[in-house]
């Protein structure tokens, strides 16, 4: 019998709508694995940042049900360094073993709080110098669509809260399932890089070209090496200039944003082939099993073995 894991989201006044709605979205559309309810801290309706008002039906005991909350993020003119006593109280009920999840500005309640003490953390590129000012002892890297650390995920402005959920499905439940939601959603399964390429950056110069074609073509050809040198050649650039315009498009240095498609890339080869570690690091470009294992741990902390056992679909054993 299939668990369904019970997801409860915390609407406050001022939420966005399009944030509030993601863990609704996402979840429904993974086959009965998950069940997603609303609540306010005191279960009335609820502002929300446009001009409408959202009609809640659950108070804040129902997040002492939730195996998942979902902190949804408000407008950025109401944050603050300190919890209202109204939704404190709220997040009492919340069980210690539960998983915390995290929208945009979310993120400074669950530090107001003072669950993000010591952890990593991010939350929307623009807020993130007020949110440094505010809670010092939270370890910030506002360039990423997402961070996890431990029971605790924390995501970035507005749509990366769809980028959450769908990892939270993929390591629920792997990557086929979680591709079948985004192919039900229209969204990708995976996006490149992080906040980084969303930050407004200077004009380019015109005519300035795109490392777009050259990542086209390193995807193709993931089992080869691929130095710097080669992937600037392939894009008619000089070293440094491929190297920063890529960082400006990406978010990612090249060197990193390789090996995290190699890593993409193995893990659907774990997922839906039987070929051995030492076979699949040769296909994604890894010289040797021991280097993807190290990979793989880095990113998902699992070893390729334990990742298959776990994932790997009935059509691929």
């Amino acid at each position: 019998m299939v668990h369904v894991e019970r997801v409860v989201v915390l609407a406050l006044d001022g939420v966005y709508p399009f944030e509030l709605g993601i863990p609704a979205r996402i979840f429904n559309a993974a086959g009965g694995r998950y069940e997603v309810f609303t609540c306010s801290v005191d279960g009335l309706p609820v502002r929300t940042n446009a001009d409408f008002t959202i009609g809640v039906e659950h108070g804040p005991e129902l997040l002492g049900t939730a195996d998942t909350v979902v902190i949804a993020p408000v407008d950025s003119g109401r944050v603050s360094g300190e919890l209202r006593d109204a939704v404190r109280a709220a997040l009492e009920f919340v069980r210690p073993d539960a998983r915390i999840v995290s929208i945009c500005t979310g993120a400074f309640v669950l530090a107001a709080a003072g669950l993000l003490d010591g952890r990593r953390a991010t939350t929307h590129w623009s807020l993130a110098d007020q949110f440094r000012r505010m809670f010092p002892q939270v370890d910030l890297d506002p360039d990423v669509l997402f961070v996890e650390d431990g029971r605790i995920l924390t995501s970035a402005g507005a749509a990366s809260g769809v980028d959450v959920c769908l990892h939270i499905v993929r390591a629920d439940h792997g990557g086929e399932l979680a591709n079948w939601v985004a192919r039900c959603c229209v969204v990708p399964p995976f996006r490149d890089g992080g906040q980084a390429q969303y930050i407004a950056q200077p004009v380019p110069e015109q005519g300035a070209a795109s490392t777009a074609a050259t990542r086209v073509w390193a995807l193709e050809r993931l089992n080869e090496p691929l130095t710097l040198a080669e992937l600037a050649a392939h894009a008619r650039m000089s070293l440094r200039t491929f190297a920063r315009r890529f960082h400006d498009e990406v978010g990612l240095s090249p060197g990193r944003w390789l090996i995290q498609q190699r890593v993409a890339r193995a893990r659907h080869l774990l997922e839906s082939s039987d070929l051995s570690v030492d076979q699949i690091a040769g296909r994604v470009g890894f010289a040797t099993g021991a280097s993807l294992r190290q990979h793989l741990h880095a990113a998902i902390g699992v070893s390729p073995q334990a990742y298959r056992r776990t994932f790997q679909t009935a059509a691929a054993r």
